[in-house]
């Protein structure tokens, strides 16, 4: 007997549930055959017992994407008088989930109800998926609790879309009762309930379903392993991670990846770099996610050297050396100090991404040459207007700062439709850098955005450029209002009184800070040397070559006083006390500075990294050394690249 539905014809056009996919398929652009053409001598040939050619056909229909003719043809089927049976509605729901027709899939539950297929298991999970992808879980959980018999399909499904629409807690909360009910599960049962975990960001949850894969024997399943390995990473257990790493009998290059990316972002370079040693010896040929995951590991100046390594490592085993690596690569030579490097793979990339326009503009300002990070987001413009995004606004406001083109800057934060706190941030810097205050108020006032810590910041910085110890001292004080726990604001106010010369209200807030337990960052400056890196705090006299450091400071010191060097006031974020009152032979910058001059040739140029802004003293200094030896010396500190060479410097004293 067939079954006939009005609501199925053949000129029925399914609805479209969501508005981004198009139920028609000739309205994609796809390729399609005219259904109407050869179809019905085509059915006309289908003997009526041959559900199997009918299923066949129906399937292949929906898999070749064209699932608005599988509900076609089941039409067909039923007008020629041909049964479904049980695998035909299996794959009908999920022609309706892909043609985005809910209604047709309700007119296909129907059917299922009428001929008794709805409580095959199949059937189920097809009901629960298409329920799911239009009305959520909720809808997927009536079939489930109605359902006859569940299998561990329909109980892993169910937690699969509690954890799609962010209800994780639930989908643990089913896996538990799977296991406490004693349903079988699968690996897919496991990894739906290990992402979960790691949206909770719950190691201890994780855990739990840890040892649930161990006494089922599964942990060492790849897909498992690789998922347990990224749970600790995601939910801060990198040492589980290492461990369960070390304990998989087989690993992937997934398995090898995982763990160096969470070494990566815990800040463990080292250890990431290992790792992928470890990862090449063990034979795993290492891919692009493998080669982009370590490369941020040497990102830094002391480790350029294992960035090289990696990079012609890349290159001698034909690992591909696709858009990935090479912004990868890009980034790294660009934080490590060699813009010119990263210009060159730039230059000879084929197709350029986003991403890769925006590290170099980025890379052009953080080295002092805005100018060009500019020029290189016009010459993207003109090449694909499309690819802009936030990430590269930022990036050209950035450059439009370092170079203070303020106009240009102007022009284009106008074009940000929506512009986020880093936009505002970076156009109050502009301002401040240039000297414009009064402009750079009135934007904040403007755009209600005074209660941001990172916009005082700003435009204390183009206090500092500019000497403007008035406002720079109210913005201190309010940066204490807004964070009145954070010891670098009373720094700074600190040394806004040490540079107006009221010492006594200096020595009050260092009471302050001492009184609530506030500890300012030490500051560190770090140059590496035959693969050592040496590391020298403030005054430091504890390096074994410390007696020949500071008298080649010394003899500097006396150098530049004839070259009529005078020690400039100051109010950068360094603890006054802790530095001398900017005493140059004393900073950790320039004992670092002064053992690379004496333990290298002349031709080499000195890498230095601080981990705070460089002083005005520093920075003065750096800029008479570099034209008294003839080096040229690479200072970075958290804001950017200082290149000194022949007494200037790359930032143009804007900073």
């Amino acid at each position: 007997m067939a079954l006939h539905c009005s609501a199925i014809h053949p000129h029925h056009t399914p609805r479209t549930t969501n508005p981004n996919t198009p139920a028609n398929p000739q309205r994609q652009g796809t390729k399609t055959i005219p259904f109407a053409s050869n179809a019905h001598h085509l059915f006309d040939q289908i003997p009526l017992s041959d559900t199997f050619t009918w299923n066949t056909l129906i399937r292949s229909q929906t898999s070749e994407g064209h699932p608005h003719y599988a509900i076609l043809t089941y039409h067909q089927m039923l007008l020629r008088g041909a049964r479904p049976d049980k695998h035909t509605i299996p794959g009908l729901l999920t022609a309706s989930r892909l043609s985005n027709s809910f209604f047709d899939g309700k007119q296909i539950h129907c059917h299922a109800l009428k001929l008794g297929f709805a409580s095959d298991d199949y059937v189920i999970t097809a009901l629960m998926e298409m329920y799911g992808w239009f009305t959520g879980s909720s809808d997927a959980l009536k079939v489930f609790d109605h359902s006859p018999k569940r299998n561990f399909v329909s109980w892993t499904l169910l937690g699969k879309l509690y954890a799609m629409e962010n209800k994780p807690a639930l989908a643990l909360q089913l896996f538990y009762k799977m296991v406490e009910l004693g349903v079988q599960f699968d690996s897919v049962a496991l990894v739906t309930a290990l992402r979960a975990c790691m949206q909770l960001k719950s190691v201890h949850e994780g855990r739990k379903v840890h040892e649930i894969a161990r006494k089922s024997e599964l942990e060492f399943d790849v897909l498992v392993g690789n998922l347990i390995l990224k749970m600790y990473v995601e939910c801060s257990g990198i040492e589980e991670a290492r461990s369960f790493l070390d304990q998989m009998p087989t690993k992937d290059a997934a398995s090898w990846t995982t763990i160096i990316n969470g070494y990566v972002q815990c800040g463990g370079f080292n250890e990431a770099l290992k790792i992928f040693r470890q990862m090449c010896l063990d034979g795993t040929r290492p891919d692009s996610f493998s080669v982009s995951a370590v490369l941020p590991a040497c990102a830094r100046m002391a480790a350029q050297k294992h960035g090289r390594e990696i990079h012609a490592h890349t290159i001698r085993n034909h690992y591909g050396m696709n858009s990935t690596v090479q912004n990868a690569l890009m980034d790294m030579y660009v934080k490590s100090g060699s813009l010119e490097l990263a210009s060159e793979i730039f230059g000879r990339m084929e197709e350029k991404d986003a991403i890769s326009w925006t590290i170099m503009i980025f890379g052009y300002s953080l080295h002092g040459q805005g100018d060009l990070g500019v020029a290189l987001f016009h010459e993207m413009v003109k090449q694909n207007n499309e690819l802009i995004d936030d990430m590269t606004y930022t990036a050209v406001l950035h450059a439009c700062s370092s170079a203070c083109m303020v106009d240009e800057g102007k022009v284009l934060f106008d074009q940000i439709s929506r512009p986020q706190v880093e936009h505002f941030a970076l156009m109050v810097s502009l301002l401040s850098h240039a000297g414009c205050f009064d402009e750079a108020q009135k934007f904040i006032e403007k755009h209600k955005i005074g209660s941001r810590t990172e916009i005082q910041r700003a435009l204390l910085n183009g206090c500092k450029i500019h000497d403007n110890m008035k406002l720079g001292k109210r913005i201190a004080e309010q940066l204490i209002e807004l964070e009145p726990l954070n010891a670098e604001n009373y720094v700074l106010l600190s040394n806004v009184y040490a540079a107006i010369g009221k010492r006594e209200i200096m020595k009050e807030l260092r009471e302050t800070i001492h009184d609530m337990g506030l500890k300012p960052k030490m500051a560190y400056s770090w140059i590496e040397l035959r693969s050592k890196v040496h590391v020298f705090g403030v005054g430091d006299v504890s390096h074994p070559r410390s007696q020949a450091i500071h008298r080649k400071l010394g003899y500097l010191k006396n150098k530049m006083k004839k070259e009529g060097y005078i020690p400039d006031n100051d109010f950068s974020l360094h603890n006054v006390d802790q530095e001398r009152g900017c005493i140059v032979d004393d900073h950790s910058e320039m004992i670092a500075i002064a053992f690379g001059l004496i333990s290298t040739q002349k031709s080499i140029t000195l890498r230095v990294t601080k981990n705070l802004p460089v002083c005005r003293n520093c920075h003065a200094s750096a800029k008479m050394i570099s034209k008294i030896v003839n080096r040229e010396i690479l200072l970075k500190d958290p804001q950017r690249f200082h290149h000194f060479k022949n007494g200037s410097c790359s930032c143009k004293d804007i900073w």
